[in-house]
C-alpha cells in the first residue's frame, strides 16, 4: 500500500506556507485548475473565500491566499470524484479550521457519500479494509502541485499592490510599467 519512502505520514518536513502573496482571481483560478465561474459562485456561497482581500464592490480585486487556492485544489478535486456540495462544505469548513502545519500531513478519502480524515496510514488501510475508502486525496501532494502552479504565476503584495512575478508575462509587465510610473 505504502511504502516507507511514499508514506505522506512519516518523519517530513512541514512545508513553508506562502502567505506574504495574493492573487487575483485569474490566478488563483489557473493554479486551482477551475474556471472564473467556479470561482465566484464559490466566492459568493462562501465555500472558499479569499482572505487577503475580498472584494468590496463592482471593479474591486479579490485576493486569494495560498491556502485558499489549496482549498479550491481540493473542492475541484472532490467535484471531480462525484462528492456532493454539501460534503464538500463540511470537509472545506473542516480543513479551514486545520493549522497550516498539519494540512500537508493529512489524506482525505471518501466513499462517495462520506468523507474522511486520515493522519495516518494505519486509519487509511482501516477505512479500506471496512470497505468505506474508495478514494484518497493527499493534501501534502496537492500542496505541492499549487507550489508549482504559482511558481510562474504573478502574485501581489496586499498592501501595496506591488506585483511579484517569477515569470511576467507581457500584459503583466505592461501593468508593472504604468504602475511604477
Amino acid at each position: 500500500m505504502f511504502s516507507e519512502q511514499d508514506s505522506l505520514f512519516g518523519e517530513q518536513e512541514v512545508p513553508h506556507m506562502p502567505s506574504d502573496l495574493g492573487y487575483r482571481g485569474p490566478t488563483a483560478c489557473a493554479a486551482a485548475g477551475i474556471t472564473y465561474r467556479q470561482l465566484d459562485y464559490w466566492a459568493r456561497t462562501g465555500l472558499v473565500t479569499p482572505t487577503v482581500k475580498g472584494a468590496h464592490g463592482s471593479g474591486s480585486h479579490r485576493l486569494y491566499g495560498f491556502r485558499d487556492i489549496l482549498l479550491l485544489r481540493i473542492v475541484k478535486r472532490l467535484i471531480d470524484t462525484g462528492v456532493s456540495l454539501n460534503n464538500i462544505r463540511i470537509a472545506i469548513e473542516h480543513l479551514g479550521t486545520r493549522e497550516a502545519r498539519f494540512l500537508s500531513s493529512l489524506t482525505i478519502m471518501s466513499d462517495g457519500a462520506s468523507i474522511y480524515e486520515c493522519t495516518s496510514e494505519d486509519e487509511v488501510i482501516d477505512l479500506v479494509r471496512g470497505g468505506q475508502g474508495v478514494f484518497g486525496i493527499a493534501i501534502g501532494s496537492v500542496w505541492k502541485e499549487v507550489e508549482g502552479n504559482l511558481a510562474s504565476l504573478p502574485g501581489e503584495q496586499p498592501e501595496s499592490g506591488m506585483v511579484t512575478l517569477n515569470a511576467m508575462d507581457e500584459l503583466s509587465q505592461r501593468r508593472a510599467a504604468r504602475a511604477a510610473v
